[in-house]
């Protein structure tokens, strides 16, 4: 198989790739054909066990994971099968042969790309829409508007991808920015290609709130969840637990503000977790949906406390990475940077504007390639 380009370089168009024919391997990731094929099999073996069929819900997610490990595996298959017979023509041919077999191989690794694309997607709920919350750090003003720079960002780059943003929530700040706002994006792979976005982020620059002209660090928290199909969440929440509160919608003025209390804020209180929504102005409604947002951020919570206990019985001593300071916005100096990949771009006023591709595909690359190596998969 000839080696994928970066996704950047990908999404440059370049299609003079020369790469040798050889097993791949880049980024710590792989297709890992072998360790997919046995859990195709298994899922095959699930579905083919009628009592499967009595519980709609896991049928769903066995069937969705199959396919896609299917397309996954049988993508790869006929890739290679095609590459080889490709070669076998490369090493026959004259040079006049070759040039024009060189479309043929950009075709090939075009495909390739594609197809490395599709295995950055393995975490559960890639397909689902994203319910995104950003929070201003401590520092008042400029975390504030910190935060609504980043949500700003983000949604623009939903628009440039076509995706709708649906603001549930937002808690303006004092002078500028939010003190937190929550929003879902729905689009095809909306909460995989946002996923690895969850964190903290690093915002250095000059001050435009300070007259002395000084340079000031800001911090601002994005949390990502999956809006999980509720009849895939398994959660009853008692009444005992929770505390709700309304209040009157906060909003920019004008005829979209409420009038009545008809925002809605729920409190877990074993947790702390709370969720406000004043999406409509119906207070049923938004209580209906804050308890909705609510189930999905506890079952986040209990995926991740799950995948943390199969960390610790598999001996590692892992770091929380989801809750560490993923990204760096230094605009003084003109640069982004992505902590856990060391990608840097000197372009920051586009990132802010939502050219975010080329950092979620390096992302992506590095979640995938962690998940390789916790798994322990074979390679191909």
């Amino acid at each position: 198989m000839p080696a994928p380009r970066s996704t950047g370089e990908a999404r440059k168009g370049d299609t003079s790739c020369r790469n040798c024919w050889k097993n791949w391997r880049r980024s710590g990731s792989t297709f890992d054909i072998p360790g997919k094929t046995r859990r195709l099999n298994e899922l095959d073996r699930e579905l083919s066990d009628p009592e499967l069929w009595n519980n709609p819900s896991r049928a769903r997610q066995v069937t969705q994971e199959a396919g896609s490990l299917r397309r996954i595996v049988d993508g790869y298959r006929t890739l290679q099968s095609d590459a080889n017979s490709l070669n076998e023509m490369l090493e026959m041919a004259s040079d006049e042969e070759r040039a024009l077999l060189a479309e043929e191989q950009d075709t090939i690794q075009a495909r390739v790309d594609e197809l490395y694309r599709e295995t950055l997607f393995t975490m559960k709920h890639a397909d689902a829409p994203a319910i995104v919350r950003v929070k201003g750090g401590a520092g008042g003003t400029e975390a504030q508007d910190w935060a609504g720079m980043l949500a700003r960002m983000y949604m623009r780059w939903a628009e440039r991808r076509g995706y709708k943003v649906d603001v549930l929530d937002e808690q303006p700040g004092e002078q500028a920015g939010y003190q937190s706002i929550e929003f879902i994006i729905r689009g095809e792979k909306a909460f995989g290609m946002m996923a690895p976005e969850h964190g903290v982020h690093r915002l250095v620059r000059v001050s435009p709130f300070d007259a002395n002209n000084r340079r000031q660090t800001s911090f601002a928290s994005v949390d990502v969840v999956p809006e999980v199909p509720e009849e895939q969440i398994d959660i009853v929440i008692p009444d005992s637990d929770v505390r709700v509160d309304v209040y009157r919608s906060q909003g920019a003025g004008g005829q979209g503000v409420n009038t009545t209390d008809s925002a809605v804020r729920v409190t877990h209180l074993p947790t702390g977790i709370i969720v406000a929504i004043q999406v409509t102005r119906s207070q049923i409604k938004n209580r209906e949906m804050a308890f909705q947002i609510l189930k999905q951020r506890l079952y986040d919570l209990e995926m991740r406390k799950r995948e943390e206990e199969e960390a610790k019985a598999r001996g590692e001593q892992k770091k929380i990475e989801w809750g560490s300071q993923i990204r760096s916005y230094v605009l003084d100096k003109q640069y982004v940077k992505d902590h856990r990949t060391g990608l840097m771009k000197h372009n920051p006023d586009d990132v802010l504007d939502g050219d975010l591709d080329d950092l979620m595909w390096a992302g992506l690359e590095w979640m995938a390639g962690k998940r390789a190596a916790e798994d322990g998969g074979d390679e191909e």
